[in-house]
């Protein structure tokens, strides 16, 4: 299998972090114990996160009418706009992987937003230390 889109930790599973990412992306953000209560629905191997075959169970109990209506679930089923059934399980890989791709690339740009942040903020201390230094400079010349 190739990378996933959602998978910013590179290791081919969705973990909470991600999942959270995927469903405000697709506009649809749930708490912090409705994401886990989703993982904890399909979680065959109580890891703690989605693996492929457990990403496509979802899309299989939706199919089956298994899924309440209002479950965190269901909306990501019908967000991803992937029917299991006509499209079949390739279409639910396909959606996976570029999930985890995008993902993967929406972490790096925020790590690089975050870091572009960082030198900011670095510039700007030593900006104001040189300032303070300067200005202690200025009152020993001018006492």
């Amino acid at each position: 299998m190739g990378g996933l889109q959602f998978d910013s930790g590179k290791d081919g599973f969705i973990d909470l972090m991600e999942l959270k990412l995927m469903m405000e992306k697709l506009g649809a953000p749930q708490t912090h114990l409705g994401l886990k209560n989703m993982i904890k629905e399909v979680d065959e191997d109580f890891d703690g996160k989605l693996s492929y075959r457990e990403f496509l169970l979802i899309f299989r109990r939706a199919a089956a009418g298994e899924l309440q209506e209002e479950s965190g679930l269901m909306a990501l089923a019908r967000l991803s706009e992937i029917d299991v059934s006509t499209e079949g399980v390739m279409g639910a890989r396909d959606f996976f992987e570029a999930k985890v791709q995008a993902l993967k690339v929406g972490s790096k740009f925020e790590a690089e937003i975050r870091e572009e942040q960082e030198e900011r903020k670095r510039q700007e201390l030593d900006r104001k230390q040189r300032q303070a230094a300067f200005k202690e400079l200025q009152s020993a010349f001018c006492s």
